[in-house]
C-alpha cells in the first residue's frame, strides 16, 4: 500500500484499542463495578510482552486472561497494561501491549471486540521496553482463564451472557 494513502483501518483499530484501553484506565482508577468482567486476548509473542516462561510455554501463540474477582496492581499507560494475577497458586505480573490484544469482550455488557493481528515488523509499533516485575510479584491468588489452543479461533461467550 502507498504512503500516500489514508490507513482507515488503521485508524479504527486504533480508535477500537482506546476503547479497551479506557476500560482499563477506569477499571484501574475505580475498580470493577457491577457484573463487569473483562477477557482479554493477545499473542504472547508480540514485541514487549512480558510473561514469565512457564506461561509462554504453555501459551506460546495466544492467551487470553479474564479480568473479574481477584486481579492486582492494575496499571494503563498509553501502549500497554500492567496486571498481576495467580496461576496455579503463584502469582505473576503481566505485561500486555494495547497493540498484542486479538479480542476484548465485557459478557455482563454484551460487548466485544475483534482486532486485526499486527505483524511484529510492523513499524507502526515499536517494541515497549520492560522491566524485570518478578520482585513486584506477591503471592495472592486469582480467577484466570487460559485456553490451551485458541490461535485462530472464535471463542462463542453466549454460555456468559443473562438470558
Amino acid at each position: 500500500m502507498s504512503e500516500d494513502t489514508l490507513r482507515y483501518d488503521k485508524m479504527v483499530e486504533d480508535a477500537l484499542r482506546g476503547v479497551v484501553r479506557e476500560a482499563l484506565e477506569v477499571t484501574a482508577r475505580d475498580g470493577l463495578f457491577g457484573d463487569h468482567h473483562f477477557y482479554i486476548t493477545f499473542r504472547t509473542q508480540f514485541p514487549g510482552i512480558g510473561l514469565s516462561d512457564h506461561i509462554l510455554a504453555r501459551h506460546p501463540e495466544e492467551m487470553t486472561i479474564v479480568l473479574q474477582h481477584q486481579f492486582w496492581d492494575l496499571e494503563v499507560t498509553d501502549t500497554f497494561f500492567r496486571v498481576t494475577l495467580s496461576f496455579s497458586g503463584k502469582s505473576e505480573v503481566l505485561i500486555i501491549p494495547l497493540a498484542a490484544i486479538t479480542g476484548f469482550a465485557d459478557p455482563s455488557a454484551k460487548f466485544g471486540l475483534q482486532f486485526q493481528a499486527v505483524d511484529d515488523d510492523d513499524d507502526e509499533y515499536e517494541e515497549y521496553e520492560t522491566e524485570d516485575d518478578d520482585a513486584a510479584a506477591e503471592d495472592s491468588s486469582a480467577d484466570s482463564a487460559a485456553p490451551e489452543e485458541t490461535t485462530g479461533k472464535v471463542v462463542a461467550l453466549d454460555a456468559f451472557r443473562k438470558k
